[in-house]
């Protein structure tokens, strides 16, 4: 199925760069497709709100833009569909913020493991131009800036054999983390060893005991079924990362200034209805995790995994002072939105 899956990816990658470069991208009626790509399932949040866009694009300029959603990795992995639309060959991807870290270093920040201190705060910060500005428009050289974010919730360990109720569990075990450098540090501190990979390719890897856990929020147990490989979920809430919708650069500048106008509006549409799913869907997502999966929530005192990765931050800010007044913007919002711990 894998196989299928990756060969179905290529033949539609082949088609969408062979009509990038041919010019094959308008259709009979002189209107522009415009491609997107994600790797969530057609039930997540992620697609409900590009869903909406498109249909808010369609309906406000249905005359000459169609728009195409294409989910579940169908035109390749993330870090396929960030080169796509690097090229124009799709107009538009959901990227992880730690794939986005190897095309820009300012996006490390937002990699920071215990960065926000609460969601109150990661959502202040995140609707925060002066914060995220700089930030979106730092891989412009690249050929693609982002265009908004995506909450993608709390990040968590899960994993086959056991929970993890302190860093020491985590020694010896093989977990996935996303692929950037920062997450593959965070692992080494807290005594785990870090195997980065694709998101497609942890169900597999998860079955075959090619690693003994990952991590990511709740939806990765129901809507990808690691929860039925998984039954140990443990809130360390060591990050929350967004995930960042980008946009080719020569489409979005080369876009007449009354269209980018409804473009903005849609792009702010895709935050707050993907904002709104996504509380729900978590809820359901946990409900089906405990109820059908099997799987168990613990709650683990978080302070000595903070006290472990905390001093990566001023280790960040060291290699990038530039990152510095953006990172004392984001500890405002912390210190008005602190932890309910706190």
């Amino acid at each position: 199925m894998r196989q299928m899956k990756k060969m179905l990816a290529l033949v539609l990658t082949a088609a969408l760069s062979a009509a990038a470069l041919s010019g094959c991208g308008q259709g009979a009626a002189s209107k522009t497709i415009v491609r997107i790509g994600h790797n969530q399932s057609t039930n997540h949040p992620t697609h409900i709100a590009l869903t909406a866009f498109a249909d808010f694009i369609e309906e406000r300029l249905g005359d000459k833009y169609d728009v195409e959603v294409y989910p579940s990795e169908l035109l390749g992995s993330q870090t396929d569909m960030v080169q796509l639309t690097q090229t124009g060959a799709i107009d538009f991807c959901v990227a992880s913020n730690s794939i986005l870290e190897t095309f820009s270093t300012n996006y490390t920040l937002f990699n920071m493991p215990y960065l926000f201190a609460s969601s109150e705060a990661y959502h202040a910060s995140m609707d925060d131009e002066a914060i995220v500005g700089p930030i979106f428009e730092s891989t412009r050289k690249a050929g693609f800036e982002a265009v908004t974010w995506i909450d993608a919730g709390t990040r968590n360990f899960y994993t086959v054999s056991g929970p993890i109720e302190s860093p020491a569990d985590l020694k010896g075990l093989k977990i996935r983390v996303q692929q950037s450098p920062t997450n593959v540090e965070m692992m080494r501190l807290l005594g785990g060893s870090a195997t980065p990979m694709g998101f497609g390719e942890v169900y597999t890897a998860l079955q075959s005991k090619v690693i003994d856990g990952a991590e990511n929020n709740e939806l990765a147990l129901t809507d990808n079924g690691h929860g039925d490989v998984c039954k140990y979920y443990s809130y360390d809430m060591h990050q929350m990362i967004p995930d960042i919708l980008i946009g080719n650069c020569a489409f979005l500048d080369d876009m007449p200034a009354e269209d980018r106008a409804v473009f903005d509006e849609g792009f702010k549409l895709v935050n707050q209805v993907e904002r709104d799913a996504w509380t729900s869907a978590v809820e359901k997502a946990k409900d089906k995790a405990l109820n059908e999966q099997g799987v168990q929530f613990n709650y683990p005192d978080t302070k000595p995994f903070q006290d472990i990765c905390t001093p990566m931050h001023e280790q960040m800010l060291e290699s990038h002072p530039d990152l510095r007044p953006i990172y004392e913007k984001i500890q405002q919002h912390n210190a008005e939105h602190p932890s309910a711990a706190a």
